[in-house]
């Protein structure tokens, strides 16, 4: 049986962002081995068929324990003796093609969530990143890139093939099934009928920008709305002491991690994502994909799901007025919602996970 090595960071990237290439390898006839820090593990892993590995690699670029890492990676692949590596983030990336040179033993292959160098990047983002996934590059067989702006920037390198792919996929049957009704969720999470619902999701880390949403909302002038975030990370008691301090506690609640996110979306009126920084946001497709409109912040990957005016609205991240002004809009125009969910649900099927899974056939069986 032929065997792939999937390299992670963490190993929450295999049942968040990897099930569909496990499903597609499992019918390839593919082992499958996955590589990360598990000491992020939960019980989803347990429904993955794979075998796991445990290295102690760090996501900080600058964390010695590295150097550690990938010594173990090293030893991992030279145990095992893979036909292939699929590696991911920009840390298991880096570690994993370092490795798979050293040992020089199967082909790589590396997909790319978001390159940490893109249009509006600081310029100690290009000067770290671009270098090295420019050098790195000539020790890649398949790169794949998920969004139009990462492809434009792979093609200037010098990797094996370069290959564009439609995000991780969503599955939009999923979300047309209605398996709960938006009555039943809104009764569920105490929510009324006539509560005009915004939803969020995202880690509570700078990177996701919830602090322009929580200000923004100071300035709706229609009050009878709530603002559902999902999410965890280290800003979420900063969030929550936010909303006191400005007096909106009342109109924001903080879900955490959730494993009912469809239900959610199905239960919402308008999607609010003022992220500074992503590669093709699953949420943003989600959203979609349960027909709500999009408030989003202009740049890359967003700007591949969202036309501005049709499907929503794309604003500067940090345009807390244009964030308020959008939300006025859609909370006032049910047509225009109605409209926009029209768009939003036909043009998030270019990313549904049939096509995503049809592309990883070709590039998977190419090898």
């Amino acid at each position: 049986m032929k065997k792939i090595l999937i390299v992670s960071s963490v190993s929450r990237q295999f049942y968040l962002f990897e099930q569909g290439n496990i499903e597609v390898l499992k019918s390839l006839g593919y082992e499958i081995h996955a590589a990360a820090n598990f000491n992020d593990a939960n019980e989803r892993l347990d429904t993955l068929d794979i075998i796991r590995h445990h290295f102690d690699i760090e996501r900080s670029p600058f964390s010695y324990k590295n150097l550690k890492a990938y010594g173990q990676l090293k030893n991992i692949l030279k145990s095992e003796k893979f036909d292939a590596i699929h590696c991911h983030s920009p840390i298991g990336g880096v570690l994993a093609r370092l490795a798979a040179k050293a040992v020089g033993n199967c082909p790589v292959l590396y997909t790319a969530h978001g390159f940490h160098f893109y249009k509006g990047a600081s310029l100690v983002n290009w000067a770290m990143f671009y270098p090295v996934e420019k050098l790195l590059a000539r020790h890649t067989d398949h790169l794949i890139t998920i969004n139009k702006e990462d492809f434009n920037n792979a093609n200037k390198f010098k990797a094996g093939q370069i290959h564009y792919v439609p995000g991780i996929g969503v599955s939009t049957k999923l979300f047309n099934e209605n398996a709960v009704s938006r009555e039943m969720k809104r009764e569920e999470l105490g929510i009324s009928e006539n509560t005009m619902v915004l939803l969020s999701i995202g880690e509570l880390i700078k990177r996701k920008n919830h602090e322009t949403l929580i200000r923004a909302l100071l300035k709706v002038k229609k009050k009878n709305f709530v603002l559902l975030i999902c999410g965890r990370g280290v800003l979420e008691s900063y969030l929550k002491e936010l909303t006191i301090s400005l007096g909106i506690q009342e109109k924001v609640r903080f879900l955490g991690f959730r494993n009912d996110i469809k239900e959610i979306c199905v239960a919402s009126d308008i999607f609010v994502f003022p992220s500074y920084q992503e590669g093709l946001p699953v949420s943003v497709m989600e959203a979609m994909s349960a027909g709500l409109p999009v408030i989003a912040s202009e740049i890359r990957g967003n700007i591949d799901l969202i036309q501005n005016g049709i499907g929503g609205y794309l604003l500067n991240p940090d345009d807390i007025d244009g964030f308020a002004n959008s939300i006025q809009i859609l909370i006032e125009d049910a047509k225009l919602r109605k409209v926009m969910s029209v768009k939003n649900k036909d043009e998030v099927k270019r990313y549904d996970i049939s096509k995503v899974k049809a592309r990883m056939i070709e590039i998977y069986s190419s090898l």
